[in-house]
């Protein structure tokens, strides 16, 4: 349903009220092809099952894998609800709208991947940190540097310093 950061909440209440009676969820990145929450949820529905998605692109990051997901199911006999899009795909009008939608939101998401590398690219650009910053400043990383020299157990180090072991294993001169 959605990303280890998002909240699932608004998600779950919106197919509780629309009648779900079974939810499966999953909190990996939709890029993902491996997503065990929709892998289980297809193989446990049979002919006759109605599944009820908040939207399309939970079923998939690209079109052809919604359009392969929908086809899959259609053809098991399976009815899919999209909430977000209000589409049946019970209908050759629905699964063609499906379509439409899901190529939409493919592009939304090549876009928004697009913005995204510009911006980093700028940023570095002009010098900007990008990403996660460093656990350890340049001091800390000499601080414990001297203090392996002098003899100091990683832990300890790590311990001052307030990071983990694998830290200090990788910022200082005798690991490697």
């Amino acid at each position: 349903m959605s990303t280890s950061g998002q909240d699932l909440t608004p998600q779950l209440d919106q197919v509780k009220a629309a009648g779900a009676t079974r939810i499966w969820t999953d909190k990996l990145s939709g890029v993902r092809s491996d997503r065990p929450g929709l892998s289980d949820c297809v193989d446990h529905l049979r002919s006759g099952d109605t599944l009820i998605v908040v939207a399309l692109d939970r079923l998939g990051r690209s079109v052809m894998q919604v359009l392969g997901t929908l086809n899959d199911l259609h053809s098991r006999g399976i009815q899919v609800r999209s909430l977000r899009e209000g589409l049946d795909m019970g209908t050759p009008a629905g699964r063609m709208a499906a379509a439409v939608f899901a190529a939409m939101a493919e592009l939304e998401r090549e876009l928004i991947r697009e913005r995204t590398q510009a911006a980093r690219e700028s940023a570095r650009a002009r010098g900007r940190q990008v990403g996660r910053p460093p656990v350890l400043s340049t001091e800390q990383v000499a601080l414990a540097n001297r203090m392996r020299a002098a003899g100091e157990p990683y832990a300890v180090i790590a311990r001052a310093l307030g990071c983990s072991r694998a830290t200090i294993y990788r910022w200082t001169e005798d690991a490697a």
